[in-house]
């Protein structure tokens, strides 16, 4: 028997069933007198203590800088919340309720405040802070959610959900595949997912399968078809393991893509650079044959950080990146914060709608200290290697002028305090429809462009990317982003301005004729899908890219597209 999923991360998987569910003791809500409400304090604070040391423990296998650990000291840190302990303490007292009743109401409470700002990322926020509060239950109940240190055996992990802390302490070496109810398709989870090579299916409700799924049932995740196998036959069971091989063999075969010129058949060079986050991810690049760095998104740095980092903290991890990349260019995306992306210790105030609200370059300029900071790190930096500097969310020039403006005084800072730097190409990233009609009056003074289709189609199509039951009918090749793609290019062009493309969209190799086709000089993609890109770029010929692009151009519907974009298949 067999049932689909929305796939997040590619590859076939063999393992047996483990579910985990989130299912707890109901609540009790009867009053307690003063003996009970001080027992419940007592279990309150033991569990709390238990909780975090588990987490400590799970920390101890990993290396600090990972994303991993971080992502386990965020939650500590929220445990460790002396404010937070204090309310969980006094409802205890207050409302005469027991700790587990405390947990739910406090937790759920932040979480609502979360979920009414309409926004993705805070709404995961939201997922994140209750799918803590569920385990801190468990710890109370004297067991720990999530804990599989247990594992021997292949497993394939059913779970409603993970945050990227459970995802964390996850023992990788036997989860062969994950399958989650809930998620997002760019969800911190699918992302890490990806990272780690873990094929994972979302949106597939197992619980609701009028034959519940076992633990320790075999199970087999085609993550190339979406489909997730149960208990298959021997005939399906070794089809898939033959598949699975082949798969492989792939893959293997696109190492030797690595060390190939980035050029067409006819002798048409695109420069193929890597979207990363932390400097883990920059240190094996190279693995994968990037030109270099296309996009470096440093607010992911500030996301589990206890505290802004400063000038010389910043400074030395630009020049760490640097010498990583040996020479070859580093893309920095200036902090792109607000939207999506909630940072705790800035306390942004809340917003009707954050999506369209203080983020981006708008939060840059609203806040001088916090950029001028990180503009002097990077010029100190660019004074060891070659550094292009972005801004997010630029739509008009007046943003643009006033960020030019802080660099000058961020350079007058640096020379007052003696201290050495050296030139930035500058450059926006282009995500909204605004964007590309202010272009022209922005080029000259911009020494590049990145176009983010992530968000230029969020804002074009007016649809959150975020939403699974929305990617399907509102896609990034639709006609109104491929226009505004185009737009770009020959605007740039024009003015004879570097233009590139950073989106998700650059990590489709389906999509490399056209984005080629539409006169891209290079495309930042995902490390994990640049080999499988640069095989399409150096099969084609630029020439049949360029009559492509302008089929599909002109082209007016969704499905249309689709298909024309599945005929050159050069994968």
């Amino acid at each position: 028997m067999s049932f689909n999923g929305i796939v997040v991360s590619a590859g076939i998987a063999f393992g047996k069933a483990l579910t985990m569910t989130s299912q707890m003791p109901p609540l009790d809500f009867k009053l307690l007198n003063a003996e009970q409400i001080s027992q419940q304090q007592l279990q309150l604070t033991h569990a709390i203590d238990l909780l975090i040391h588990h987490l400590q423990h799970c920390q101890r296998h990993l290396c600090q800088e990972c994303d991993n650990f971080q992502l386990i000291d965020a939650d500590i840190m929220l445990l460790e919340d002396e404010e937070l302990q204090q309310q969980l303490q006094q409802h205890i007292v207050q409302f005469k309720v027991c700790a587990s009743v405390a947990i739910d109401r406090i937790f759920n409470q932040q979480a609502a405040e979360l979920a009414e700002l309409d926004d993705p990322y805070l709404a995961n926020r939201s997922n994140d802070i209750l799918c803590l509060a569920k385990r801190l239950t468990s710890a109370l109940h004297g067991h720990l959610q999530w804990d599989l240190s247990t594992l021997t055996e292949d497993t394939i992990l059913l779970a409603d959900d993970l945050t990227p802390a459970e995802f964390a302490i996850l023992p990788l070496k036997h989860i062969t595949g994950i399958v989650l109810e809930a998620g997002g398709l760019t969800s911190h989870t699918a992302i890490l997912a990806r990272a780690a090579g873990i094929p994972a299916l979302l949106n597939y409700q197992f619980s609701q399968r009028p034959v519940k799924i076992k633990d320790g049932e075999q199970l087999v995740l085609d993550g190339m078809s979406g489909e997730l196998h149960i208990a298959p036959s021997i005939a399906v069971f070794e089809q898939l393991q033959q598949k699975q091989q082949q798969e492989q063999l792939r893959r293997q075969a696109l190492t030797a893509y690595k060390d190939k010129p980035s050029a067409t058949l006819d002798g048409h060079a695109i420069t193929l650079l890597a979207n990363v986050g932390n400097l883990s991810e920059i240190s094996h690049v190279t693995d994968v044959g990037a030109q270099g760095i296309g996009l470096f998104r440093t607010e992911f740095l500030l996301m589990n950080a206890k505290a802004l980092p400063d000038e010389q903290q910043q400074y030395k991890l630009y020049c760490d990146a640097l010498h990583s990349l040996q020479g070859q260019v580093l893309s920095i995306r200036t902090f792109d914060i607000g939207a999506d992306k909630e940072i705790p210790y800035l306390q942004q105030s809340p917003e009707d709608n954050p999506a369209l609200g203080i983020r981006g370059i708008r939060y840059s300029l609203t806040h001088p200290d916090t950029f001028i900071t990180q503009v002097k790190a990077v010029l100190r930096a660019a004074n060891h290697g070659q550094i292009r500097l972005m801004f997010p969310m630029v739509s008009q020039i007046e943003e643009l002028e006033g960020a030019l403006a802080l660099i000058e005084r961020a350079k007058a800072q640096l020379i007052e305090q003696e201290k050495g730097f050296g030139e930035l190409s500058l450059g926006i990233v282009v995500e909204t429809p605004a964007a590309v009609l202010n272009l022209s009056s922005m080029l000259p003074l911009l020494d590049f462009v990145s176009i983010g289709t992530n968000d230029l189609t969020q804002y074009t199509l007016a649809a959150d990317r975020t939403n699974p039951h929305l990617a399907k009918q509102y896609p990034a090749l639709s006609p109104a982003v491929i226009q505004l793609i185009s737009m770009t290019i020959t605007l740039c062009k024009h003015a004879k301005v570097k233009v590139s493309l950073c989106g998700e969209l650059g990590s489709d190799p389906q999509v490399l004729p056209l984005l080629v086709g539409l006169g891209l000089d290079e495309i930042s993609i995902n490390p994990t899908n640049l080999l499988e890109v640069k095989a399409v770029l150096v099969k084609g010929r630029y020439h049949d890219f360029v009559k492509h692009a302008q089929t599909v151009s002109a082209l007016t519907r969704i499905d249309d597209i689709r298909t024309a974009i599945s005929t050159i298949n050069y994968i």
